[in-house]
C-alpha cells in the first residue's frame, strides 16, 4: 500500500493531544473512514507497486535517462520490467491486471519529467531555446521561496521565479506552462540535479501573481512534509515538462492501489475476458421494468411492467430503429453492456433513453446512478439532456461551461445554497478549528523569518541552544550601557552588537525585462487551458485559481557583513562561541560571520520543527476532507444521478464508493484509458455500461512509445473487450451526413452504416449554396508544407485557398457559425485564424477553427478539412492514423470539402487511397454515381446564372464575388448600373462608387462626390478654400444667426472619403454662379460681409471688384476638368481585390478583365486512374494531366 499515505495517517508518529484520531466518536460514515484507513494497511512486501508513494520519489526522477534517448525522434528504451497490456486473452489474476496498468500509467505520468531533468543535468546552463521544440522543457531560474500559505487544501509555499532561461515573456492566461496540477522538480542552483531533487505540484497559478507580479509567482505543494523548505535566500532551479500533467493520473494510481484491498466486480470479464455476459443481479432478482418512458403517453399503461429478460418491445411501439432497440435491450439486461456508436448513429440519444428508463425504475432507497465522461464538455452535453426529465442530479467538479442548467447543479453550488445549520454535523468543523490552531502555532514559529522583522532576538538564540545565558547577558549589558536600551527590546541588542557589520538583505532576483517578444501561443487557448486544468484537477469548488488562507511572507531582512574575518568555516565559528562568554570581546570583523552562522542555524532548527508540524497539519487537512465528504455523502445520497469526469471519479472514488452505487454509465468509453474506467469498478457495482466507438479517437498517452507494440497502452477497456469478442451491439443507422459524405466512411465501417430517411430529404439537408449540388470535393495540390516555432506543420497556400472558399460560402448566404474548419495541426489552426481575422470581408464573423482531436462528438452543416501535409519524404504524420481520419471524415452534415495532397496520401495510406477512389467516382463497390469529386481546380456554380467557375489558385477567388465572372449590370437603387461581376447578395447592399448625378439643392451645383457618399459641392468647397484667408470663423458671441466653417478642400479625385464639412447656407447665395439652369443669382459679397464679424465691406468690395466673377468661372472650369478626368479614370479602373462580406455594403467598381474564358471548362473528370487499375501515381500527377483546357 502507499507508504506515504500510511505515514500520513499514522497515529503514533507525532503524538499530539489536539489530534483527533480517525476512530474518534465523531465518525459518521464508516465507508468513508474505511476507505481512508485502507491507506494505513501494513505492506508486507516492501518495494512492490503497492508501496509506491503518491508523488514520485527523487530517486525515480534522478534515474539516468535511457541510453540513446533523442527528443527529435522520441526513441525510448523502456524498462524490461514494464509489463505490456494484454490485448488478447486473460490476465493471470487480479494483481497481475492491476499491477500492469498501475506501472504503465505511472511510467506514462513520471517519465516526461524524468527525461526533462536528465536533459538539464547534461548541461545545466542551457536555455530553453537550445532544446528541440518538442522537448517541451520548462526551466525557471532563479526561483526563490517568498511565502508560506496556510490553506485548508494543504500547506503550500509561494515561489517567485525568473524567465531568464525562457528568454521570452509568457502570456500566462493562454499558456500551458505550470498549469495547476503540474509536477515540477526543484534543485539547489549550485547542485543542478546532480544529487538533490525535490518534487512538488502546482497548487494554484493565480493570474494576479503571474501576469501582474514581476517576477511572476505561484503556489506549490511539496510532495512530502520532510521536503518542506523555508529559506527565503536559497536559490533554486525549477524544471517541468510542459506536455505532461501528473495530476490527471495521480488519483487513478491511488485508486488502483486501493482496489487491491477491495472486491473487484466484473473481474470475470475485465480480467479473465469471459465472453458470455449475464444480467445484473438486481435485474435478475426483479426483471419487471417500467418501459413507459420509451413509448407514447397513449401506450404507456401497456409497458409499465415488462419482463425485459423474456420479452422485448415491438419495433412499431417506439421511435428507435432496430439497432438502437437492440442496444437499449443490451444496456438494460447485461451486467457489462458494450455499445458501439459510429458517427451520427445516436449513441448519446440511446444513453439518454436508457438513463430515463433506469431512473423511472429507481426506488426511493436505491443509490444514485453514476454517469462519467472523459471531458467536461461531453459531461455537460449529457447532463443537459438529463436535466430535461430529472431535476435531482448533481455534477461533481466546478468547471461547467453551462451556466443555465448545469452550473447551478454542481456540488459546490448546491452545497452553498444550503444553510450551514442544515448541514449534517461532521468532523469538518473540528478539523477547521484544529487547522486554525496549528496555523497560529506555525506562524509563531516562522516569526523570526517574517518579512519586516529586524535582527534575531538573542533570547530566541538562547532558547535554541545557539547562545549561552552569559553570552546573552553580555549583549544586554553592552546595549544598555551604550544606548540605555531595555533588556526586553527584541533584536536591538544584536543590532547594537553588530554595528557596521549589519547589512540589509535583498533577494537577488530582478524583474524580467528582455526587450523581446512574448512567447507565441495559439489563438483561443484560454478555454483549452481551463478545460485541461478542470479535467486534471477536478476541484469541486472555485478555489482552483488561488489558495485561500493566511500567508506569512519570508525574508532574512538583515544579515552580517563578511568583511576580512579570519573565521573561514563553521567549525571556526563554533570554536569562538565555545570559548567566549562575553560576546563584546569578539573582534568587529568577525561579528558579521558569526551572525550569519547563527542565522543559518536558526533556519535549520526552525525548519526541523516546522516539518514535524507540517506532517500534523497535513493529517488535519485529511481529517477535514473526511469531514467534508461526510457532509457531501448525505447530500449526494438524496440525488438520483451524479455526473463527473473520469478524473473526478478517481479523485472522489472514496466518496462515490460510500454511496454504494449499482449502475455506472461511461460515455466516451473508447476515448478513455483503461485504468480510469477500471477505477469505476467500486465494490458495490453490478452494472457497467460502456458507450463509445473504438474506431474514432483513441485515448491519449504522454509517451508515444507506450502506444506501440508490445504495450498498447492507448487501448481502451472498450476496445480490448471488443477484440476479445465480449458480447456487444453496434448502432447502424446514421442521421448526420448526406449520402454523398457518408460514403467516404466505407474504408472504415464497410457496409455497416445505413442512411436514415432524414438525411436523404433535400428539405432537411439542402445542397450547399453556390456549389451547384457538389456537396463534397477534394481539392488536391502540391504546395509544400512548413513548420512553425513549435515544429507544428502548416501550409500557407492551402490556408489561403480555404479562407477564399469560406468567404465565398458566406457571400452565398451560409452563416459563418455553420461552417467549421478542421485541421490535424495546431500550426495550421493558428495560420487559418490569422488569415480569417485579417480578411477585410470577414471581420465580425464567428470562426470555428478547431483541431480534429478536439472535435469528436461535434458536427456542423459545412466542414472544410485542411490536411496540410505535402512534402518530398511522403511523411503524412497524423493522417496515417485511421481513428483520427474517421473523426475528420464524419463531422459534416451537408457539405464537406477537403484540401491536401491527394496523391501523397493515397500512396502512403490504404484508407486514403480508398477515399480518393470513392471521390474519383470509380469505386465499383458502390452504386452511387455522382461524378468526379476530386481535382486540381475547385468547382463553383453561380446560383443566378448557372455558370461554372473553376478555382485553381488562391488569387482566383478575386474573380468571383460569390457568383460568377459575368457582369451584373442590374440597376442599383440610385439608378446606376451595377459594375460588379455577378453576386448572390441584393443590390441594395452595394456601395455605388460612380459619380453622383444629383444637384445640390442649396446652391444648384452638381454633386462632386461618389454616389454612396453624402452629397457635397466641390465648387463651393474650392471657393471656400480660396477665401479662407479673407474670412474669419464666427465668434461665439457674434450677432449673426448663420454659421460658416471653411476647411482645406481634400484632393478632388479622393472622392471616396466622406466629408465632415458642415456648412449652413448664408442668407444669400455666394458669388455670381448658377444655382439652377437659366436662374441667375445676385452677387453675395456685400451680404456675406455682414454675416461674419471681423471682415469689412471694404475688403469684400475689393475682392468683388478684383475679379470675383472671373474667379468663379475659373473654379467652375477646374471642377469640370476634374470631373472629366475622374470619369475617365473610373472607366479604366480595375475592380477591388475582393468583395465585401454579405452583411456589409459592397463597393462598386468596374469588373476585372479576365485573361482566360471560364465558361467553356469541363470538370466531369479531372482525374483518370484507368478503368480497372487502382490509382497509379507517377511523376507527381493524378491521372493524365493536372491542367484543364480553357
Amino acid at each position: 500500500m502507499n507508504s506515504h499515505i500510511a505515514e500520513r495517517f499514522s497515529h503514533d508518529r507525532y503524538p499530539d493531544p489536539e489530534r483527533v484520531p480517525l476512530s474518534a466518536p465523531l465518525r459518521t460514515n464508516n465507508d468513508i473512514i474505511e476507505y481512508f484507513d485502507n491507506a494505513k494497511k501494513t505492506i508486507t512486501r516492501a518495494g512492490t507497486w503497492h508501496s509506491k508513494s503518491e508523488i514520485p520519489l527523487p530517486s525515480e526522477i534522478l534515474t539516468p535517462s535511457a541510453p540513446g534517448f533523442d527528443f527529435v525522434e522520441k526513441i525510448i528504451d523502456l524498462d524490461d520490467e514494464l509489463r505490456p497490456n494484454k490485448v488478447e486473452g486473460a490476465y493471470e489474476d487480479k494483481e497481475d491486471y492491476l499491477r500492469t496498468h498501475y506501472e504503465l500509467l505511472r511510467e506514462d505520468a513520471v517519465r516526461p519529467l524524468r527525461e526533462a531533468v536528465a536533459e538539464v543535468r547534461k548541461d545545466p546552463w542551457r536555455d530553453e531555446l537550445d532544446y528541440p521544440p518538442n522537448a517541451n522543457i520548462g526551466i525557471y531560474e532563479p526561483t526563490y521561496i517568498t511565502s508560506v500559505v496556510f490553506s485548508s487544501r494543504g500547506l503550500a509555499v509561494r515561489v517567485a521565479f525568473s524567465l531568464n532561461r525562457v528568454k521570452k515573456f509568457v502570456r500566462w492566461k493562454q499558456s500551458k506552462r505550470l498549469i495547476t496540477g503540474s509536477l515540477v522538480a526543484l534543485s539547489p542552483a549550485e547542485d543542478a540535479f546532480r544529487t538533490e531533487c525535490i518534487l512538488a505540484t502546482v497548487a494554484a497559478r493565480p493570474l494576479s501573481g503571474l501576469e501582474v507580479a514581476n517576477p511572476p509567482e505561484l503556489d506549490l505543494f511539496f510532495a512530502r512534509p520532510q521536503d518542506f523548505q523555508i529559506d527565503p535566500m536559497r536559490k533554486w532551479v525549477m524544471v517541468e515538462c510542459r506536455s505532461s500533467l501528473y495530476e490527471a493520473s495521480r488519483h487513478t494510481l491511488l485508486a488502483l492501489q486501493h482496489m487491491m484491498h477491495e472486491p473487484f466486480p466484473l473481474s470475470d470479464h475485465v480480467v479473465k475476458a469471459k465472453k458470455e455476459v449475464n444480467p445484473p443481479p438486481y435485474v435478475r432478482d426483479n426483471p419487471y421494468t417500467d418501459m413507459s418512458p420509451l413509448v407514447s403517453m397513449e401506450e404507456a399503461d401497456q409497458f409499465q411492467n415488462v419482463n425485459i429478460l423474456q420479452e422485448w418491445l415491438a419495433g412499431n411501439s417506439h421511435s428507435l430503429d432496430k439497432s438502437q432497440s437492440r442496444a437499449l435491450e443490451r444496456i438494460l439486461t447485461k451486467s457489462l453492456a458494450i455499445i458501439q456508436g459510429p458517427p451520427g448513429t445516436g449513441k448519446t440519444h440511446v444513453s439518454v433513453i436508457a438513463l430515463k428508463i433506469l431512473l423511472a425504475n429507481l426506488r426511493r432507497d436505491d443509490p444514485p446512478i453514476i454517469v462519467t465522461c472523459q471531458t467536461n464538455h461531453a459531461l455537460d452535453q449529457l447532463l443537459r439532456h438529463v436535466a430535461e426529465f430529472e431535476p435531482n442530479f448533481i455534477r461533481l467538479g466546478g468547471r461547467s461551461k453551462d451556466k443555465d442548467k448545469i452550473k447551478k447543479r454542481t456540488l459546490f453550488e448546491v452545497r452553498m445554497s444550503i444553510s450551514q445549520e442544515k448541514l449534517p454535523r461532521s468532523r469538518k468543523s473540528q478539523s477547521m478549528a484544529q487547522l486554525r490552531q496549528r496555523t497560529e502555532k506555525m506562524r509563531r514559529l516562522l516569526a523570526p523569518l517574517e518579512m519586516g522583522k529586524g535582527c534575531l532576538d538573542h533570547r530566541l538564540l538562547v532558547k535554541m541552544g545557539l547562545l549561552t545565558e552569559s553570552q546573552a547577558d553580555s549583549l544586554e549589558m553592552d546595549a544598555e550601557n551604550a544606548m540605555g536600551i531595555a533588556q526586553d527590546a527584541p533584536g536591538i541588542q544584536m543590532e547594537q552588537w553588530l554595528g557596521k557589520s549589519l547589512v540589509q538583505c535583498r533577494r537577488p532576483i530582478q524583474p524580467d525585462d528582455f526587450g523581446m517578444a512574448y512567447e507565441q501561443e495559439g489563438f483561443d487557448e484560454v478555454e483549452q487551458i481551463e478545460e485541461l486544468e478542470a479535467e486534471a484537477v477536478a476541484h469541486d469548488d472555485d478555489d482552483i485559481e488561488a489558495l485561500k488562507g493566511p500567508v506569512t511572507s519570508l525574508s532574512d531582512n538583515q544579515t552580517g557583513r563578511l568583511g576580512n574575518s579570519s573565521l573561514r568555516t563553521d567549525d571556526d565559528v563554533r570554536a569562538v562561541l565555545k570559548r567566549t562568554t562575553d560576546l563584546t570581546g569578539i573582534a568587529a570583523a568577525d561579528r558579521g560571520v558569526i551572525y550569519r552562522y547563527l542565522q543559518r542555524m536558526t533556519k535549520e532548527l526552525i525548519l526541523k520543527e516546522f516539518r514535524q508540524l507540517a506532517a500534523l497539519y497535513e493529517h488535519v487537512v485529511v481529517q477535514r476532507k473526511v469531514g467534508q465528504w461526510e457532509q457531501d455523502q448525505r447530500l449526494l445520497a438524496k440525488q438520483r444521478l451524479i455526473g463527473m469526469t473520469t478524473t473526478g471519479l478517481s479523485k472522489y472514488r472514496g466518496l462515490i464508493a460510500s454511496l454504494r452505487p449499482r449502475v455506472v454509465l461511461v460515455e466516451e468509453a473508447a476515448e478513455t484509458l483503461e485504468a480510469p474506467v477500471t477505477a469505476a469498478c467500486v465494490p458495490s457495482l453490478e452494472h457497467l455500461i460502456l458507450v463509445g466507438d473504438h474506431q474514432q479517437l483513441r485515448p491519449h498517452t504522454q509517451i508515444h512509445a507506450l502506444e506501440d507494440e508490445p504495450y498498447y497502452f492507448n487501448m481502451s477497456l472498450f476496445e480490448r473487450m471488443v477484440i476479445n469478442n465480449i458480447d456487444m451491439d453496434c448502432l447502424t443507422r446514421q442521421r448526420r451526413m448526406v449520402p454523398e459524405i457518408r460514403r467516404l466512411l466505407a474504408p472504415i465501417y464497410g457496409n455497416t452504416l445505413k442512411d436514415h430517411v432524414s438525411v436523404m430529404d433535400t428539405n432537411n439537408r439542402p445542397p450547399v449554396e453556390g456549389m451547384g449540388g457538389c456537396n463534397s470535393f477534394f481539392f488536391t495540390h502540391e504546395w509544400s508544407e512548413s513548420r512553425d516555432h513549435n515544429m507544428s506543420a502548416f501550409n500557407d497556400r492551402e490556408a489561403e485557398m480555404i479562407v477564399g472558399l469560406f468567404n465565398y460560402l458566406v457571400l452565398n448566404g451560409v452563416e459563418s457559425q455553420k461552417i467549421t474548419i478542421l485541421t490535424f495541426y495546431n500550426g495550421q489552426r493558428t495560420v487559418l485564424l490569422n488569415k480569417l481575422r485579417n480578411h477585410q470581408n470577414l471581420r465580425g464573423n464567428v470562426f470555428n477553427v478547431v483541431t480534429v482531436d478536439s472535435y469528436q462528438g461535434e458536427e456542423n452543416d459545412v466542414v472544410l478539412l485542411s490536411l496540410v501535409r505535402s512534402n518530398r519524404k511522403h511523411n503524412i504524420g497524423f493522417l496515417s492514423v485511421d481513428n483520427r481520419v474517421c473523426v475528420a471524415l464524419s463531422r459534416a452534415k451537408r457539405g464537406f470539402y477537403l484540401f491536401g495532397n491527394a496523391e501523397m496520401l493515397a500512396c502512403e495510406s490504404n484508407t486514403w487511397e480508398h477515399v480518393v477512389k470513392i471521390l474519383w467516382g470509380k469505386d465499383k463497390k458502390k452504386n452511387e454515381v455522382l461524378g468526379c469529386r476530386i481535382g486540381y481546380q475547385f468547382p463553383l456554380q453561380c446560383s443566378l446564372h448557372g455558370r461554372k467557375t473553376w478555382i485553381k489558385q488562391p488569387d482566383d477567388w478575386e474573380l468571383v464575388n460569390g457568383g460568377c465572372d459575368k457582369p451584373c449590370r442590374c440597376s442599383l437603387p440610385c439608378g446606376h448600373r451595377c459594375m460588379l461581376n455577378c453576386h448572390p447578395f441584393e443590390n441594395d447592399r452595394i456601395n455605388c462608387t460612380q459619380k453622383c448625378n444629383r444637384y445640390i439643392p442649396t446652391c444648384g451645383h452638381a454633386c462632386g462626390a461618389m454616389c454612396c457618399d453624402p452629397c457635397k459641392c466641390m465648387i463651393c468647397d474650392r471657393r471656400n478654400n480660396g477665401m479662407k484667408t479673407m474670412l474669419k470663423p464666427p465668434q461665439k458671441n457674434g450677432a449673426s444667426s448663420s454659421v460658416f466653417k471653411a476647411r482645406l478642400l481634400e484632393p478632388l479625385l479622393d472622392m471616396g472619403a466622406s466629408s465632415n464639412v458642415f456648412m449652413p447656407l448664408p442668407q444669400e447665395p455666394l458669388l455670381d454662379l448658377f444655382q439652377a439652369p437659366q436662374t441667375l443669382m445676385r452677387p453675395a459679397a456685400t451680404s456675406m460681409a455682414t454675416e461674419h464679424s471681423g471682415s469689412t465691406p471694404t475688403k469684400w468690395k475689393a475682392y468683388v471688384n478684383g475679379g470675383a466673377k472671373a474667379d468663379d468661372a475659373r473654379i467652375l472650369q477646374k471642377a469640370r476638368e476634374a470631373e472629366a478626368e475622374f470619369l475617365e479614370r473610373l472607366q479604366k479602373a480595375e475592380r477591388p481585390a475582393a468583395a465585401s462580406r454579405s452583411d456589409m455594403l459592397i463597393e462598386l467598381s468596374p469588373e476585372k478583365k479576365t485573361t482566360e474564358p471560364m465558361s467553356s471548362r469541363n470538370t466531369d473528370l479531372l482525374l483518370d486512374f484507368g478503368e480497372d487499375a487502382p490509382p497509379a501515381w507517377e511523376h507527381s500527377t493524378i491521372g493524365p494531366s493536372k491542367e484543364r483546357p480553357s
